[in-house]
């Protein structure tokens, strides 16, 4: 039926943009010191690290373990997505750039 592809294509842009997400929390993670993490009063770089890592890479090999373009466990990957980039990113940019609150 024509619901069935149209379903598949918005999966497929839905994975393909996780991915990307992930892709961006994971390498902004990496190139961030790790003292600044605690100084805005987060959880560890290598906790954060974990998160994203883990989360991309089961987003990656989501298909491929038959668990569907859409899973749970890819929508709580990209939730950690979005915490990190919109609410960890900015943080760290201010407190590295030096206009935070500290």
């Amino acid at each position: 039926m024509f619901y069935a592809t149209v379903e598949l294509y918005i999966d497929v842009a839905v994975w393909v943009f996780c991915l990307v997400l992930g892709a961006a929390a994971l390498l902004h993670c990496l190139v961030q010191r790790a003292d600044a993490f605690p100084a805005i009063g987060t959880m560890s770089k290598t906790v954060w690290l974990a998160l994203t890592g883990g989360g991309l890479l089961l987003t990656a090999v989501a298909p491929q373990l038959r668990m569907g373009y859409l899973s749970i466990f890819l929508l709580i990957a990209a939730g950690i997505f979005a915490v990190y980039l919109l609410d960890i990113r900015p943080a760290l940019r201010d407190a590295v750039d030096g206009h935070g609150s500290w």
